[in-house]
C-alpha cells in the first residue's frame, strides 16, 4: 500500500496547489496531517518503528486528503445528504439542508468564503 498511498499524496498535493489557487480555496497544510515521529521511540524494535512510520504516513495522508476533499465539497456542493452518512467531516455541519433550494442559492456565496472552523484547525 505504500505506492498507492504515495501516489495519492502526490496527486492530492498537485490537485490542491492547482485547483485551490484557481478558485481561492485556502490550501491544506500537509505537515499538520502527516506526522512521522514515533520511530524515534527507543523502546520500539526496528519492525515496530517501520510500522509506526507506515501508519503515521498512511493515516496522515488519508486525513490530509479528507480535508482537501471536504474543502472541495464546501466550495462546490455544500449540501447535506438526505440521510446521515457515517463518518461525515466537520464541515458538513454548516452545509445547507437537503432540499433547501432557497437556502442553497442564498448561502452558497458565504459558504465559499467561510473557511474558519474546527476541521481546518486540526
Amino acid at each position: 500500500m505504500v505506492i498507492p498511498i504515495a501516489l495519492l499524496d502526490v496527486t492530492l498535493t498537485l490537485y490542491q496547489h492547482i485547483c485551490f489557487r484557481v478558485y481561492g480555496i485556502p490550501r491544506v497544510k500537509r505537515s499538520d496531517y502527516v506526522v512521522i515521529d514515533r520511530h524515534m521511540l527507543s523502546y520500539l524494535n526496528a519492525i515496530e518503528k517501520l510500522n509506526c512510520v507506515y501508519c503515521g504516513y498512511g493515516n496522515g495522508v488519508i486525513a490530509y486528503g479528507r480535508e482537501i476533499i471536504a474543502r472541495t465539497e464546501q466550495f462546490w456542493c455544500p449540501i447535506k445528504h438526505a440521510s446521515k452518512a457515517a463518518g461525515e467531516h466537520g464541515r458538513t455541519e454548516k452545509f445547507v439542508e437537503y432540499g433547501d433550494a432557497d437556502g442553497w442559492r442564498a448561502r452558497l456565496p458565504a459558504l465559499r468564503e467561510d473557511w474558519n472552523d474546527s476541521s481546518s484547525e486540526q
